[in-house]
């Protein structure tokens, strides 16, 4: 199925020569990239089009032909199968996410355990952890809190982070799990309330990026030049801000 190609080339048409960038970034992202990508503009006068998903979405659009240049990821297990079945260069880690609870509830997060348990939660946020990494890591921290079955009823899962933000932000979800570089972004930056979930809880959430075929092809010296970026100070201190912890 590759019905995504012609909406995509419908939504960012390629002028002939135009030295610019379809970069495929994984919702968490979506803030700070904001920033990197007006830094980099900034910097070489190149512009990137940047298109926001979850990155096992990501990772079977890529597999199908889907025409991006650079991957970043929201951990290291699709990269790393992208290079593995040659669709890509070899991954390399630009920042390691951190998961907090968010409610725009009047609800007590002190003991987040218990409030969650409780009868005054009814819907939890979770990205659905088949494709959104975040989603993933946050099944994981539950199982160790023991916790996973006893919210099973309460779980509701969006496609990807941006999805389960909605689903926060609204109220529609009592609370919900999501990336720090949500809530602390100047768009939601004092929006609700939210706490850092432990960092013994999970995995520190390692995210990949990488120059794919499609950019090593059609665009070799722009996507290198973007890679290089990203992983050079003026992004790191932007992906600081956001929360990320850096490599």
């Amino acid at each position: 199925m590759k019905t995504y190609l012609p909406l995509i080339a419908l939504m960012f048409p390629f002028a002939a020569g135009a030295a610019t960038l379809t970069v495929a970034v994984a919702a968490n992202v979506q803030y700070a990239f904001d920033d990197i990508s007006a830094a980099f503009k900034k910097e070489t006068g190149h512009d990137i089009r940047p298109i926001y998903n979850s990155s096992g979405k990501f990772f079977a659009q890529i597999v199908n032909g889907a025409p991006f240049d650079v991957f970043l990821s929201a951990d290291m297990e699709f990269p790393e199968r992208l290079h593995s079945e040659g669709h890509s260069d070899a991954p390399k880690i630009y920042a390691y996410g951190a998961l907090v609870l968010w409610t725009m509830k009047d609800i007590d997060l002190t003991d987040c355990q218990a409030t969650l348990r409780s009868d005054a939660v009814r819907k939890i946020a979770v990205a659905n952890p088949k494709v959104a990494p975040y989603g993933r890591e946050t099944m994981k921290a539950l199982a160790g809190f023991r916790l996973d079955d006893a919210l099973k009823p309460k779980l509701v899962f969006g496609e990807s982070i941006s999805q389960t933000n909605q689903y926060i932000h609204s109220g529609a979800a009592y609370a919900g799990f999501t990336a720090k570089s949500v809530v602390v972004s100047p768009e939601m930056r004092g929006q609700g309330k939210w706490i850092d979930l432990p960092r013994t809880s999970y995995q520190p959430i390692a995210q990949g990026a990488v120059v794919l075929a499609h950019g090593r092809k059609n665009n070799p010296a722009l996507s290198k030049q973007f890679h290089d970026f990203l992983l050079g100070p003026a992004s790191r201190s932007i992906l600081e801000r956001y929360g990320y912890q850096l490599p």
